[in-house]
């Protein structure tokens, strides 16, 4: 077997071969907008090929930034398009791909790699960690009312409170270039988000919003005029209005834009879908309980590729010393590393010094972004404590100024 990269004559190779892996067929040209391999990358894509020729896997990368905690922006490979042939599987042909695009993705000096897993089983061995979540927040119409905060003096509904800015309709089509602009100026303060190329939303590569398919969109702008959130949404039935996406440069320009999807006429529910984990939106109902959460799930996967430089990008918010013993089986590699946090920022390098954690690298991909904590994968059996109090001080070190949460399909 061979694995090599491909070219751009390789596209309608590597579509079909990837499809077929899945069991789906091909409606379009490889080259068609609208679709998701019209943003691959095809200099960094893998193909396997048997001895006689035939293609029988493929693994795919984009070129991304994920932002870190502190606001930090670092270069990451984005997984995709991962399959093998169902002939030619449990034959070591998925292991080895996965392996040949690591070292890959190390000689071009990245310290990380993401993806999104469709089998949580599978990409554990390899590595990688679930560090982002999500899930679904559904709202019946009749229960839809916002109260604003108790500290106020008499509480009445956030409707009739004034509104800073304003809200506009406008049709997916007519919007795309604010879109843009709004969701880079989110992602570059929301820890665990992902960039979305230019090439993306010009080709409507991807799932709503990025992608062509008719949408309504209600814009929300500031007292200056200027777009600083959206939410995305469709109505369908049975009398249903479904936010595909609310991006908010702020917490009054989320609610304002709840607010306006919440208050739609002829609809007996809101479905918001990718609701990030803690969001305060449950607590400004009047009726705690009309917003029900579904569909809680695993996101975006996190895999260090080089320990002391992941752990020395990012930022950190409290003071504090750990000695680590990371365990990578799937590269066959083992270290023990001393991290030192001083004034937001972290010094990483090897000792002999005895551990306070002995982890997976899968787990401290886990724990990087600050979306799960050391104590739970300690409880969980994942992480071995070495002393009382580590996983204490490992919550305070790795966690993030908010939730990480990531928006971005691939």
């Amino acid at each position: 077997m061979e694995i090599r990269p491909t070219t751009d004559q390789d596209l309608e190779v590597f579509v079909d071969t990837i499809l077929a892996a899945f069991g789906h067929f091909r409606e379009s040209p490889a080259e068609g907008n609208g679709f998701l391999w019209s943003a691959y990358e095809m200099d960094r894509n893998l193909l396997a090929m048997t001895a006689d020729g035939r293609p029988v896997g493929t693994a795919g990368a984009y070129s991304f930034e994920l932002t870190l905690p502190g606001e930090i922006l670092v270069p990451v490979t984005g997984v995709t398009a991962v399959g093998v042939l169902p002939s030619h599987r449990r034959q070591g042909i998925l292991s080895a791909m996965m392996r040949h695009q690591l070292t890959e993705l190390r000689a071009r000096g990245e310290c990380l790699s993401v993806l999104l897993a469709s089998e949580a089983l599978i990409y554990g061995r390899f590595g990688y960690g679930p560090a982002t979540y999500t899930r679904r927040l559904t709202v019946p119409r009749h229960r839809a009312a916002l109260t604003l905060p108790r500290a106020r003096a008499t509480i009445r509904a956030v409707a009739d409170a004034p509104a800073a800015g304003s809200v506009e309709v406008l049709r997916r089509a007519e919007c795309g270039e604010i879109l843009e602009k709004v969701y880079d100026r989110y992602r570059r303060a929301q820890p665990g988000a992902l960039s979305r190329p230019h090439r993306w939303w010009a080709s409507g590569a991807g799932q709503p919003p990025v992608s062509l398919a008719p949408r309504y969109v209600a814009v929300h702008r500031d007292a200056d005029g200027v777009p600083d959130g959206y939410a995305s949404y469709s109505l369908g039935e049975p009398d249903t209005l479904t936010v595909d996406e609310t991006i908010a440069t702020d917490d009054a320009v989320y609610t304002a834009l709840a607010r306006f999807v919440l208050g739609h006429d002829l609809v007996t529910q809101v479905v918001f879908k990718h609701f990030p984990p803690g969001h305060p939106l449950r607590w400004q109902l009047a009726d705690f309980n009309a917003g029900q959460v579904s569909g809680d799930t695993d996101w975006l996967w996190v895999r260090l590729l080089d320990v002391p430089r992941a752990l020395t990008a990012r930022g950190w918010f409290t003071d504090g010393e750990l000695v680590l013993d990371v365990d990578d089986p799937f590269l066959g590699e083992h270290g023990r590393y001393l991290l030192t946090v001083r004034d937001g920022k972290a010094d990483c390098v090897p000792t002999d010094r005895e551990p306070d954690l002995s982890l997976d690298v899968r787990d401290l991909g886990s724990v990087y972004l600050g979306g799960t904590a050391p104590s739970t994968l300690v409880r969980a059996g994942h992480i071995r404590a070495h002393r009382p109090g580590a996983a204490v001080l490992a919550d305070a070190l790795f966690r993030a100024e908010r939730s990480p949460h990531c928006l971005h399909w691939f």
